[in-house]
Parts: C-alpha cells; sequence; structure tokens
C-alpha cells in the first residue's frame, strides 16, 4: 500500500513574527508560538507596511476614526506619531498582501497582534482585507 504524502499548507506570515526585520522601530523580535505553528507549514513572509512602501525603522502608526475596516471603508485613516498620514502605504500593503494570497490559494495567515496594519483583535488594515476576503486569521505576539 502506497501513502500518499499531503503538501504542507502554505500560510502567509507576518515577517516581524518570523524574526525578520520589519518592525516599525527595526527591532528583531520572533514570535516562539507562532514558529511552532510555521514548523508544520509552508510560508510566505510578509510586511504589509514594508509593501506599501514604508521604511524600516519607521514612525509608529495608528488608526484613527474607527478601524481597519473603517480605512478600508475611505471612513478613517492612518496616523503617524508625528502627524503623517500613512494610509494610502498601509491600503496599497494590504491588497499586496492579499494578491500574494491569492496567487498562492492561501487559506490561512497568521498575523501580528496589536498592529493597526496585521492585528485580528485590533482590527488592523490588512487583517480586515484578508477576512472580507474569506482568508482564516491566527493572531499572534
Amino acid at each position: 500500500m502506497q501513502l500518499l504524502m499531503s503538501s504542507p499548507e502554505i500560510v502567509i506570515v507576518s515577517a516581524c513574527l518570523a524574526g525578520l526585520c520589519t518592525r516599525y522601530d527595526g527591532r528583531v523580535i520572533a514570535s516562539q508560538q507562532c514558529q511552532v505553528k510555521l514548523d508544520r507549514t509552508t510560508w510566505i513572509p510578509v510586511c504589509p507596511e514594508q509593501l506599501g512602501g514604508l521604511a524600516t525603522p519607521r514612525c509608529a502608526a495608528d488608526i484613527s476614526g474607527g478601524n481597519g475596516s473603517d480605512v478600508l471603508n475611505g471612513t478613517a485613516a492612518v496616523i503617524c506619531k508625528d502627524g503623517t498620514d500613512v494610509t494610502e502605504a498601509f491600503l496599497k500593503g494590504a491588497h499586496q498582501v492579499l494578491e500574494i494570497a491569492r496567487h498562492q490559494n492561501i487559506e490561512r495567515a497568521f498575523l501580528k497582534a496589536r498592529s493597526p496594519s496585521c492585528g485580528v483583535h485590533r482590527k488592523g488594515v490588512t487583517a480586515m482585507l484578508l477576512k472580507r476576503n474569506g482568508i482564516q486569521l491566527e493572531e499572534f505576539d
């Protein structure tokens, strides 16, 4: 009897969780909990903020006037602590991540908690776009 080996699931992961230098402050802090889950998958690291054209390090940003869904709807903005509006970069990056997910038939994403891009419970811009498109989200610190 021949055993059929299935390919590992392909997931998207916030690059900072995987230990890549993509955090807004330039620090590298991998998530051990996420790394355990990654060991059982094939993964594609993404940083929506970098994909949107922002540098690392960059000014800390937050959503003003709502949450990520509101940013996607055009009724809220993403503003840096210095007052710079980075909404367009956040939107561009979110759509880039969605395109990667679509091209790879990805159904699940591991995302960074408390991020204005990736936070699931915080309803970040990228998290909400992926959720709107049927991608299952898991959040890690």
